[in-house]
């Protein structure tokens, strides 16, 4: 029985056997109407006079919020996004042999204490950590990596003891390891006895050695410019998921900036459980890098007196914010894991800084 895909003629521009079209993929809207509009608002703080910033005070203000936002996390995720190009060359062996085996205290222990010690703002740590889930990190150490990390970066750390004093800086970044810690081996237990996903990236090392290993590839590899250009359009191209979130924070940030007043935050948000409450409210709805967090944690502490809302304005920006739970959610697939990001972390949170509320204010 003869077909058309058995003519020994030259191939024509149609045929039976030709495949379906490919068809092109959509254009991201929610990237490029967040990114057009921040860039819009970027503008205008710039080109913005005096007086028409007086005839509409409400655009000012958001335009400078917006500038001030986004001159404050750029250096963030630009390093975010050259980690994730980084990363993308390392072979998942690699990653998987310096973080240790995911279902262990030690893989945890070392996977909280490279987050704290990577000096990235928020942004740029979400935007590494969806990267090791990508290559094989287990879903534990990914979230211990995610939660002990965003504000513990070298400067911020600076920046916090001058503001609130060693003590306090100290034992908010001891506290926030042990709920990495906790977190990340209540995740891989969670995985364990199958209530959510294992990481599909996950590889097998089989006796793998990473220093002998990459010594032989360090010598066969040619970092010239070819290497380096492809290396951060990589980086650039696969943040793409995560930079649109960014820049919708950005704006809602923006727009509760402008609205709502600071001295709120300061008035309201004593050392009581309302004023834990309605710091964990106002951290969940306010989308803000953690330049922006760290002054606005250290008047938690020094002039509402309520050291545990400072410790939790900064964990709760982290556990409950939708930037990192729409991204957990686009990186593994899965819902469940999202939501059981806050699920986790939230009652350690409010249990800790409520005990430092009473202790310590």
């Amino acid at each position: 029985m003869s077909s058309c895909c058995e003519t020994p003629e030259p191939p024509k521009e149609t045929s039976c056997c030709d495949s379906e079209p490919v068809k092109k993929s959509r254009p991201d809207l929610l990237l490029w109407s967040t990114l057009s509009l921040v860039t819009l608002g970027y503008v205008l703080d710039l080109l913005l006079t005096a007086e028409l910033v007086s005839t509409l005070p409400a655009l000012g203000q958001m335009s400078e919020a917006i500038r001030f936002l986004m001159n404050s996390m750029w250096i963030g995720l630009a390093l975010g996004m050259f980690f994730v190009g980084l990363l993308g060359r390392v072979p998942r062996e690699f990653v998987g042999s310096l973080l240790g085996k995911g279902d262990t205290f030690i893989g945890i222990l070392r996977a909280t204490v490279a987050g704290v010690f990577l000096d990235l703002c928020s942004h740029g740590i979400l935007l590494v950590a969806m990267r090791l889930y990508q290559r094989g990190a287990s879903l534990g150490q990914v979230m211990a990596f995610l939660i002990a990390s965003p504000w513990n970066s070298l400067s911020l750390t600076v920046i916090l003891i001058a503001l609130i004093g060693w003590t306090w800086t100290l034992l908010f970044i001891f506290l926030s390891m042990v709920i990495g810690i906790i977190s990340g081996l209540t995740f891989d237990w969670l995985v364990r006895i199958e209530s959510l996903p294992a990481n599909p990236n996950t590889v097998e090392l089989n006796g793998f050695k990473p220093w002998p290993e990459a010594k032989k590839r360090l010598r066969t590899t040619h970092f010239d410019m070819r290497w380096w250009t492809s290396m951060l359009w990589e980086g650039l191209r696969d943040s793409r998921m995560l930079v649109r979130w960014l820049l919708l924070g950005v704006l809602l940030a923006a727009a509760i900036r402008t609205f709502v007043p600071i001295d709120s935050f300061q008035t309201y948000f004593g050392a009581t459980l309302a004023g834990l409450g309605m710091t964990l409210v106002i951290a969940t709805i306010l989308e803000i890098c953690s330049e922006g967090s760290t002054p606005i944690a250290a008047d938690l502490v020094t002039r509402a007196q309520a050291p545990g809302n400072g410790f939790a304005f900064l964990m709760t920006g982290v556990s409950t914010d939708y930037t990192e739970i729409m991204s957990l959610r686009e990186t593994t697939k899965s819902w469940k894991i999202a939501l059981f990001l806050p699920l986790v972390t939230v009652p350690q949170v409010v249990l800790l800084s409520w005990l430092m509320n009473v202790y310590g204010a």
